[in-house]
């Protein structure tokens, strides 16, 4: 049982940091945090930002693997019951400003993303995929397709407890 126990902790922390390892190698590819620096005239705090990011990807991870320790809400409703407005005003304005950054950080990811997909075709010239490259962007939209309807025709989203 304790042989079945590490490797399971074993795998699940592999796992973790292969997705960590891509959504870092996304953000670094496309090129979004220098890009934010340079727009905004702020390069000398590029490694604030980087750090950033990889808080807010932790804290995420945290949110996501325990959502019991992160329901501040619900506690502070039964600690202080005579005050449930002010609570509800303060959880409408903290999703307003976690939409409003999210939004444009997606916002900036997508475009940055757009702006990596005009690089295909130099690519595709570069390492000679002259014939088939439409066929392979098809093939893996295709096999995303497939990955999502699997996904909700099973229902797997429900069985997270």
């Amino acid at each position: 049982m304790l042989i079945r126990q590490l490797l399971l902790i074993a795998a699940g922390a592999s796992y973790g940091l292969l997705s960590a390892a891509g959504v870092f190698t996304v953000l670094v590819a496309v090129g979004l945090i220098p890009r934010f620096a340079g727009k905004t005239h702020t390069a000398r705090y590029v490694l604030l930002y980087e750090e950033m990011v990889i808080f807010g990807t932790l804290a995420g991870c945290f949110v996501t693997i325990f959502p019991e320790y992160s329901q501040w809400g619900s506690y502070l409703r039964e600690q202080f019951p005579e005050h449930v407005w002010l609570w509800a005003a303060a959880g409408i304005g903290a999703q307003t400003i976690f939409g409003v950054f999210a939004g444009m950080f997606i916002g900036c990811l997508a475009l940055a993303i757009a702006e990596m997909l005009d690089s295909i075709p130099i690519f595709a010239r570069r390492i000679s995929f002259r014939h088939g490259l439409g066929w392979a962007i098809l093939g893996m939209a295709a096999g995303k397709l497939c990955g999502s309807l699997y996904y909700f025709a099973t229902e797997l989203h429900r069985t997270v407890q």
